[in-house]
């Protein structure tokens, strides 16, 4: 089965003049195509810097990642930034929309970097997504006039409009009560059944011990939990 993501011996490492980080060590992962993958870990044990990288949001010091079987390493930085935009998907702990758009704009705003895609195909598959993460009543609405969990909705909606092969979800309920988690997971597991490759990093392990495949940090260092 091919990879969608695939990290051989990558490590992260954080220099000052007195002081080196190594916050990956030397992880080796292939995520497959339509896989669920979930890590673990206590805070700065490098799972989210791995994220980062398998995002591409951040280089590795050493090593390397291939998404969808391309070696990003030997890619310009546009050619990463297409990557991006056109494969992967984003979602975090806090959400990161922008206070001064409508939920309608925060999620069609991917798209408007991408070129050729026309006003009406923007609005027609904005609406399909506010349908998927049911929030169309709330599409006038700003990030401020929002409950958490519909916040979290729209940053998925945001994340998944593009159509990406792959969504990386940072803590994705970690803001949320325990109804609004139910409703997010439940979204999150529609969304692999359909295909999406889905990697959610968590301290949550209801969460976690959903995926198909876990793994659990330490000191930098990946390993597979049985």
């Amino acid at each position: 089965m091919e990879a969608a993501i695939e990290c051989a011996s990558v490590s992260r490492v954080y220099a000052t003049a007195t002081v080196e980080t190594r916050a990956v060590d030397a992880v080796d992962l292939a995520v497959h195509r339509g896989e669920y993958v979930s890590i673990t870990g206590t805070s700065g044990s490098g799972k989210s810097t791995l994220l980062a990288l398998m995002g591409l949001l951040e280089a590795p010091t050493s090593g390397r990642v291939a998404i969808g079987g391309k070696d990003t390493g030997a890619m310009s930085e546009r050619e990463r930034c297409v990557i991006r935009n056109q494969e992967i998907g984003f979602v975090f702990q806090s959400f990161d929309l922008i206070d001064d758009l409508t939920v309608f704009a925060n999620i069609e705003l991917p798209l408007t970097y991408r070129q050729g895609v026309r006003r009406r195909e923007r609005r027609d598959r904005v609406e399909q997504v506010l349908d998927l993460v049911d929030l169309r009543h709330r599409a006038k609405h700003f990030p401020p006039q929002l409950s958490g969990g519909q916040q979290q909705r729209a940053a998925i909606g945001r994340a998944v409009v593009g159509d990406p092969a792959i969504l990386l979800a940072d803590e994705p309920t970690g803001n949320l009560d325990s109804g609004n988690t139910d409703r997010i997971i439940g979204i999150l597991e529609d969304l692999n059944r359909n295909g999406l490759t889905l990697c959610v990093v968590t301290h949550d392990d209801c969460l976690a011990k959903r995926a198909g495949r876990q793994f659990h940090m330490r000191d930098g260092r990946l390993e597979a939990k049985t």
